[in-house]
């Protein structure tokens, strides 16, 4: 039965080609666009992730905030599906140009953060995150294949080296944003917190009539000037695309005439969950969206922001931010001597334990270091997920990296549309509950790939 699953023969390490004897040029130009789409990525969501992290606290009036995340990753659950299309129509290059001129949309549309204005705007970003995100990890994979080849290097190794490079690139842009939002709030008139909120797993959604009772936001005028500098970062990444990253094209199986079709595109993505590893995969890939879904909408509001203040948030956010961007780059290094599957036992118990911790505390100011010391540690556990689970897929699917990665994107998305769609109704004790209960059951599905590829499935036996 598990045969009609899988999809054709894969071969993860092809014959390498001649040696170039002017190998370094070539080596200097998959290095400098791997930087140069690291840096831009960077710059975009050094303004959306920070954004982000902001909008439960910022916008806090009937939920505004946390339905404009819920509905951002509903679309880019729609998104995922067409990526492969819009990449193969418009290429990668001009698929992340495109895609980061409407995070840039988004973060203008925050001058004025009105349900009329801000859900449009959430709708348009999340439709161009799913391609953004499939090009992401198409370009840094391909990018890693062809440099293995060109320097006669194992393939899953380069792939793992150069997906940690880009992610402590990427995760970086939580330091620089969170920076960025405490310097502009440290210097505002605003310094509140909540006084007669229970802070922590015991928080609970207010009435609607209490929602903005005990929650004073930060100034138009100091939340303006924030988004300026938001927005001047979106257009630097932007830019950076334009002018200094190289067209890629992508590697895909043999097409037919039928494949080529525009309506089989658009199934790709779908036609990929027949193969039993992205099956067992799948919660996985939901729980890196619950994760950083769950730091970013439930830990910075009903810990930080209620116990510290919404100024502290950027503070304790960067401390997320410089542990998960050096763990990516270590965790890229590694992982070819400790193995993946030791770097994902790390990230299980790091996050059950930080749950524990967290519906056991009651969070006050006396505890600051604490606040920090479970962001730090957080981020650890982030930088399991996300550099293992992008390089797993990488290797396991490298001749449809399109539909993999965008339905590695789809789930992770459905991720983040369920946390932020049920944050406005759970108690967070509750959300930790389901959080724990799906990183048991992601862990043991895939320990089941595992199994399968080293023991059933031969063509993997080398992994």
């Amino acid at each position: 039965m598990m045969d009609d699953l899988e999809t054709e023969p894969l071969v993860i390490n092809t014959p390498p080609r001649p040696v170039n004897p002017d190998i370094w040029p070539q080596k200097w130009k998959y290095w400098k666009n791997l930087l140069a789409l690291s840096v831009a990525f960077t710059f975009n969501f050094t303004a959306y992730a920070s954004l982000q992290n902001l909008e439960s606290s910022l916008n806090r009036d009937k939920g505004l905030g946390l339905a404009s995340l819920s509905v951002i990753y509903g679309s880019l659950i729609i998104s995922c599906l067409v990526a492969p299309a819009i990449i193969r129509t418009l290429g990668l290059k001009w698929t992340f140009f495109v895609s980061i001129l409407f995070y840039a949309g988004y973060t203008a549309t925050n001058y004025y953060a009105k349900f009329y204005t801000l859900i449009p705007a959430s709708v348009f970003l999340g439709f161009a995150a799913g391609p953004l995100w499939a090009s992401q990890g198409a370009y840094v994979t391909t990018s890693a294949i062809n440099y293995a080849e060109v320097t006669i290097e194992l393939e899953e190794s380069i792939i793992n080296r150069f997906n940690g490079v880009f992610l402590m690139f990427f995760q970086s842009s939580q330091i620089w944003g969170n920076l960025i939002a405490s310097l502009v709030f440290h210097h505002s008139d605003n310094s509140s917190h909540s006084e007669d909120r229970v802070c922590g797993a015991k928080d609970c959604p207010a009435p609607p009539s209490q929602n903005s009772s005990s929650y004073e936001e930060p100034s138009e005028k100091t939340q303006h000037i924030l988004i300026s500098i938001y927005l001047g970062c979106g257009v630097i990444a932007a830019l950076i695309i334009l002018v200094f990253l190289d067209p890629l094209n992508t590697r895909t199986s043999k097409e037919t005439l039928e494949d080529k079709r525009i309506s089989s595109r658009l199934l790709s993505t779908l036609r990929l969950l027949k193969n039993y590893r992205m099956i067992l995969m799948l919660p996985l890939m939901v729980y890196s969206g619950v994760e950083q879904a769950y730091i970013a909408g439930d830990y910075t509001q009903s810990f930080v922001s209620c116990s510290l203040g919404v100024q502290m948030v950027g503070y304790v956010m960067i401390a997320f931010g410089i542990t998960d961007a050096l763990a990516s780059l270590l965790f890229g290094r590694i992982q070819e001597y400790v193995g993946r599957i030791a770097l994902f036992i790390l990230g299980a118990i790091t996050h059950l334990g930080l749950m524990v911790v967290m519906l056991l505390w009651q969070p006050t100011e006396s505890h600051e270091w604490l606040f920090f010391v479970v962001a730090a540690l957080w981020g650890l556990g982030d930088a399991v997920w996300q550099t293992q689970i992008a390089s797993f897929v990488g290797v396991l699917f490298p001749e449809d990296q399109e539909p993999a990665f965008s339905n590695y994107r789809l789930w992770q998305a459905l991720g983040f549309t369920i946390t932020f769609a049920y944050s406005h109704y759970l108690c967070v004790n509750a959300k930790l509950y389901i959080a724990g209960g799906l990183l048991a059951v992601s862990m043991l599905m895939y320990g089941t790939v595992e199994y399968k590829i080293r023991h059933v499935d031969i063509r993997y036996a080398e992994i």
